[in-house]
């Protein structure tokens, strides 16, 4: 069965200290948000909705922009930041009204987990939709749960709802199973769940979480998945979760390159981009740094102390302590040591630049 998704990416970010919406900060090459749409990969996709608001211009474009066509994005804007449950109503608007008695699928993300697998997605779905509950929530384990809502539950274990950390007494405190903000709602369900919260919390703001607790009421039955690494939930609100979740990122690309023919004599030293394509037998050198739309070909050797932005590199060339831009260094080509490429410059297959060189545009 088809599947929709509301991803939430109207938020301001005030904690990134940035003029950048909090969706475009870049991890790995790739806005956040754009990581978040990728999550969706693995579930056949009817429409992705993303809800915009703060810098809604400069995200609808990037999006736009980089979205695959499977993902079929909309957008709507989410003028006045009222709660992620807000944001919620706001991305139904998007949906046809004649299909409200529709008993598909509604993945709901928030903008800032770019360590998302698409496999938890496709798994959180799959016990969805096999389960028939009217929720399912992606949840998580933590030693330390502090900021996160707990997952509160009856003595049967039935999930009865989820509690803000700010409005948590000290027993739900202690509860270690938190809510990742990642659900999978029955769609002729989720409409009016929304309309029956309030915002009668310290926030007076209209939460997303509510609505497993007025479904719980209404006596449906609420699912639960727990995350296997409680790492890839977690969302980004600051720099310093934004280099966390860009070094586990790095660590996941760097580990799939290994297993794929690719040699790194330092994996901790090499940086490559999600957007970056590498051949076989490739061998990279401690300090390489791989950007934007970077082709290497087969049996080439990059670095030490090399980055290459939107730069082709043909199949066994050598590429030493060089900096490229949208530069093309053709096949058996010796770069280096110290060389600078000025975008639109070319090197010719064979060529040996020697030391110091520069290239200009042709």
């Amino acid at each position: 069965m088809p599947v929709s998704a509301i991803v939430l990416a109207a938020g301001e970010g005030t904690r990134m200290r940035s003029t950048r919406p909090k969706p475009l900060h870049l991890i790995c090459g790739r806005p956040m948000v754009m990581h978040v749409i990728h999550a969706l990969s693995s579930v056949d996709v009817e429409r992705t909705v993303v809800v915009v608001g703060h810098g809604a211009e400069r995200v609808t474009k990037k999006v736009q922009e980089q979205a695959p066509s499977s993902a079929n994005v909309t957008f709507v804007e989410q003028s006045h930041q009222r709660g992620t449950g807000h944001a919620a109503i706001v991305g139904l608007t998007a949906f046809p009204e004649e299909d409200l008695d529709d008993t598909s699928t509604v993945v709901i993300l928030p903008g800032d987990a770019p360590l998302l697998r698409p496999s938890t997605v496709e798994e959180l779905v799959g016990f969805h939709e096999a389960s028939g509950h009217a929720a399912t929530m992606l949840t998580a384990r933590m030693d330390d749960p502090t900021g996160y809502g707990r997952i509160v539950r009856a003595k049967d274990g039935r999930v009865v709802g989820i509690v803000e950390q700010r409005d948590a007494t000290p027993e739900q405190l202690a509860i270690d199973e938190v809510c990742t903000s990642i659900y999978a709602f029955r769609r002729d369900l989720l409409g009016p769940g929304l309309r029956r919260i309030s915002t009668d919390n310290s926030q007076s703001e209209y939460y997303l979480t509510d609505v497993v607790g007025v479904l719980a009421g209404m006596g449906h039955r609420i699912g639960t998945v727990v995350a296997d690494e409680p790492a890839e939930t977690q969302g980004v609100n600051d720099r310093w979760q934004l280099a966390l979740a860009e070094r586990e990122l790095r660590s996941r690309t760097n580990r799939n390159w290994l297993l794929n023919g690719v040699t790194m004599l330092d994996p901790r030293q090499t940086f490559i981009d999600v957007t970056v394509e590498l051949g076989r037998d490739v061998t990279l050198f401690p300090g390489t740094i791989l950007q934007g739309r970077t082709v290497i070909g087969d049996g080439a050797e990059i670095g030490p102390d090399a980055r290459l932005v939107d730069t082709v590199v043909g199949g066994g060339a050598v590429v030493e302590n060089t900096v490229a831009r949208d530069a093309e260094i053709g096949a058996g080509a010796h770069v280096g040591p110290y060389a600078s490429l000025a975008p639109g410059a070319h090197v010719a297959s064979g060529a040996h630049t020697g030391p110091f060189y520069t290239g200009v545009a042709d």
